[in-house]
């Protein structure tokens, strides 16, 4: 929360004590310890601005109904030098405390003195944390899972950022395993049908039927013509792979870029073959008995793993056994590792690496794959509860109140470069923000593009650039914003103006809780409240032509709720525009 927010908690707490204090001492109440308390914004704001619950949670030790001892703290409290205008006692025993204007002074000249930094924290204390998100299969184009994936990922990681963490984004690219020799088979059978015909090469029926498998076989065979058709198999699908998977993970790249995403690290599923470190990870799961091998293959004893935790987690054994847990293949009968294996090995790389949580984003459809992973953490000698996932739901593109599935441009299933070809990149990162993971939702092409206020990334931004508007004309009249002082500050006492303040101060206590929860959609949730209430600020309260001082107030308030929401939009990645 912002200091001045926090300062405020701090001393309703002080001063509570102090009260409890004078109480005793006055013979009034018992000398017994109390429970620690809460601290809360009351759900309606005419019944304070901050409320306690000290009495309540003290009746035990006190042993006194809570409203007496509300009613004696309230008697015994000082607010003297203190953010607190005055307090009162309400329902089954709150304390209830109304802000001065001094806070409100306070929170604008906080916002107008940190400017940039505002809203930022140490609340992370600089922990290392790794977010791990798109990491979609190089085998293909990119889809609107990964759009939305994409979208929140980043703003988590931004967040976190902005939160105090040490934050670094990784790509994990499946470069290995059975969905690259899948895409060899299908490459391969698209290049041999080039030469010998569709009926000679039967299409195997579980490859990748995508046309960008037949676009990357006419683009080997334009560059190699039919020089790998009579060549070994393994050759002919190696040379193919090599062409092509290259080729896709530039594309996706690329597609990141477009969507302002950048990695700090794209890593390679197959150097964890290369180096040794899948092999080793193995080794250790063996060595820890968290192995056996039945029917020529290597199993992980997943059943028993999850079981022990599920029944320390207080699960009993009739509950764990409708669960139907099963175990795993680590090593095929061919002698290939799975792709759980190799999971396993890049979440231990991970931890290697000194990440203290890792944070991964997958699709909802990886909902049983959590507590196996999280389980292998712990059979390796990890801390499973240091991996977290965040699952995202599906989302349904929709035009003219229909859903779409197809291109309007290719006639093809819609891709990540699709929507950004046809949605702006503000538009596809706000509204992909907009609600929390778990949650499904509709993506309005027609809302993305539209320029109203009905768009929220396009109300949002048009707050901004009507600020900006309000200087702009203020100083074609010669009017330029000053310096003021805090007890000019302290004017802005109208509900339209107290409202947006609050809201300003509650920026910071967004960003770490959108942090603490993995939400970043809290921010862009708190963009349209804050557009919201300039809005009905400016719409109620005059400007220019008030007396000097308060105008001079005023404006410092416009600057700072355009500070806010610039920070905001530049944490998300979102422009800011200064003109619409």
């Amino acid at each position: 929360m912002s200091k001045v927010v926090e300062q405020a908690r701090d001393q309703v707490r002080d001063r509570i004590l102090q009260a409890l204090g004078g109480a005793v001492a006055a013979g009034e109440l018992p000398a017994e310890p109390i429970p620690d308390f809460g601290i809360e914004v009351p759900g309606d704001r005419a019944h304070g601005d901050l409320s306690a619950n000290a009495a309540m949670v003290s009746a035990r030790a006190l042993k006194l109904p809570p409203r007496k001892i509300a009613e004696i703290l309230a008697a015994h409290l000082s607010l003297e030098d203190t953010y607190l205008d005055k307090a009162e006692v309400a329902g089954p025993g709150f304390l209830n405390f109304f802000l001065s204007p001094a806070f409100y002074a306070d929170v604008v000249a906080d916002v107008l003195d940190k400017r940039e930094a505002y809203g930022r924290s140490d609340y992370g204390k600089g922990e290392k944390v790794m977010v791990e998100f798109v990491s979609a299969n190089p085998t293909g184009p990119m889809h609107m899972g990964n759009a939305r994936g994409g979208a929140l990922g980043d703003c988590l990681a931004s967040v976190l950022e902005a939160a105090g963490y040490d934050v670094w984004r990784e790509f994990y690219v499946n470069d290995a395993g059975n969905q690259i020799e899948k895409f060899a088979v299908s490459l391969e059978a698209r290049y041999l049908q080039i030469y010998k015909g569709e009926e000679a090469v039967p299409f195997p029926e579980d490859a990748y039927h995508g046309d960008d498998i037949k676009e990357h076989a006419a683009a080997f065979a334009a560059q190699y013509g039919d020089r790998y058709v009579q060549a070994d198999e393994q050759e002919r699908r190696q040379a193919l792979v090599d062409f092509a998977l290259p080729k896709n993970i530039d594309k996706m790249h690329r597609d990141m870029e477009k969507y302002r995403i950048r990695y700090d690290k794209w890593f390679l599923e197959s150097t964890l073959h290369k180096d040794g470190e899948l092999q080793q990870t193995i080794d250790l799961l063996r060595q820890r008995g968290m192995t056996y091998e039945k029917d020529g293959a290597l199993w992980y004893k997943n059943k028993e793993v999850l079981t022990k935790k599920l029944l320390a987690e207080g699960k009993t054994q009739d509950e764990i056994d409708k669960l139907e847990l099963k175990d795993d293949v680590l090593v095929r009968v061919n002698g290939n590792p799975t792709y759980f294996a190799a999971d396993i090995a890049y979440h231990r790389n991970k931890f290697a690496r000194g990440f203290t949580t890792c944070i991964d984003v997958w699709g909802a459809d990886h909902h049983g794959h959590v507590a196996r992973m999280k389980g292998a953490m712990d059979a390796i000698g990890l801390d499973g509860d240091r991996l977290q996932v965040v699952l995202i739901q599906l989302v349904r593109l929709m035009r003219d109140g229909e859903v779409v599935r197809m291109s309007k441009r290719s006639g093809k299933a819609i891709q990540l470069s699709d929507l950004l070809d046809e949605v702006p990149v503000d538009a596809a990162r706000f509204i992909f923000n907009l609600r929390e993971a778990n949650t499904r939702m509709d993506f309005d092409l027609d809302l993305a593009i539209e320029q109203s206020s009905s768009n929220p990334v396009y109300y949002v931004q048009y707050a901004h650039a009507r600020i900006c508007s309000i200087f702009r004309k203020l100083a074609q009249e010669g009017i330029t914003p000053r310096m003021v002082q805090k007890e000019e500050l302290a004017l802005l006492v109208q509900p339209e103006e107290k409202e947006l303040i609050r809201h300003l101060a509650a920026y910071t206590g967004e960003i770490i809780g959108a942090a603490k929860e993995r939400d970043p959609a809290r921010i862009t949730r708190y963009c349209m409240d804050l557009a919201t209430l300039f809005h009905k600020f400016y719409n109620s309260c005059r400007v220019k032509g008030e007396d000097e001082p308060l105008m001079q107030a005023r404006l410092s308030l416009c600057d700072a709720a355009r500070t806010v929401l610039h920070n905001a939009l530049t944490l998300l990645k979102i422009d800011a525009p200064e003109s619409m």
